[in-house]
């Protein structure tokens, strides 16, 4: 059993929450049961993603390392990107830092209102990028139905990549489906080798989308930024929306834009530390007591 003492945070953005650890000074060895126990909301913090705080690998500010709540690494958060930018622009007085990510580099800065943008980077559009399991080459609307043949509830998907895999169905009500039970049965899609998050988008005017997402690993979670960079970029690309749009999701709005001049997605949002303290030792031990 590990010593006690080790300082955490807790954090949200738009109630998609996070348990945060700065790693910078000292190492921790955080096997997936570890993580679990930390994530549980019953016995443990709880939390939607687990986040460590990192030394920069790649000249940046500082890495973000990224957990599901079932222990599995993740490459991208912006949510979360978000929330350790906050920290970060605070830490260091600079105008804007990067945060270093399995997907690639983000840069966060300050936006009116005390909210925080983030460069999320270019979206990938290609199948083997997303990755899918075979071949499609029009992305924008794939081969995927979810219910009676003939009559599906919904069906060609949008995927995306950024930094992790999105289907996106684009429906009539978002509230008339039940995520709760399709969202791990399509997550786990033999079309999807990395598994997927999955999303349904109701466009509601061409600067405003509403949004559900299920994300692999998590469950269903009041808001994903990383979803909500992939819908805006599908809805673009189907020629929905705008490139500047507003996404509802159950725990709030964020500002997207597509970028046309650089390709880059940005996505603004708030930030909120809930509280802090000490993670007892029982947690760093794995066990769940």
């Amino acid at each position: 059993m590990m010593s006690a003492g080790v300082h955490f945070r807790k954090m949200n953005g738009l109630g998609n929450d996070f348990v945060v650890l700065d790693l910078r000074n000292r190492a921790l060895p955080l096997g997936e049961a570890t993580v679990r126990a930390i994530a549980d909301r019953e016995t443990g913090i709880g939390c939607d993603q687990f986040i460590t705080i990192e030394k920069p690998r790649h000249g940046g500010d500082a890495f973000m390392g990224i957990r599901n709540q079932d222990g599995g690494i993740v490459e991208s958060c912006g949510n979360a990107a978000r929330c350790i930018g906050e920290l970060m622009l605070e830490e260091t007085g600079k105008d804007a830092v990067v945060i270093e990510t399995l997907a690639g580099p983000t840069v966060a800065t300050r936006a009116p209102g005390g909210l925080i943008t983030v460069d999320m980077g270019e979206p990938r559009l290609k199948w083997n990028e997303i990755p899918l399991s075979e071949e499609f080459r029009d992305t924008r609307a794939i081969e995927l139905e979810v219910g009676p043949l003939g009559a599906p509830i919904m069906h060609s998907p949008a995927v995306v990549n950024m930094g992790n895999p999105h289907a996106i169905f684009f429906v009539k009500d978002v509230d008339a489906i039940d995520l709760g039970r399709i969202g791990p049965m399509l997550e786990h899609h033999p079309l999807f080798p990395e598994r997927a998050n999955i999303s349904v988008a109701q466009v509601l005017t061409p600067n405003h989308i509403k949004l559900k997402v299920w994300e692999r690993g998590a469950g269903l979670t009041k808001a994903c930024g990383t979803a909500a960079c992939a819908t805006a970029v599908a809805a673009v690309r189907k020629r929905l929306t705008d490139r500047m749009m507003t996404i509802s999701l159950p725990g709030g709005d964020l500002l997207l834009e597509w970028r046309e001049a650089n390709n880059h997605v940005y996505m603004t949002g708030p930030t909120e530390l809930d509280f802090e303290g000490e993670l007892p030792p029982r947690l760093l031990s794995g066990a769940m007591a």
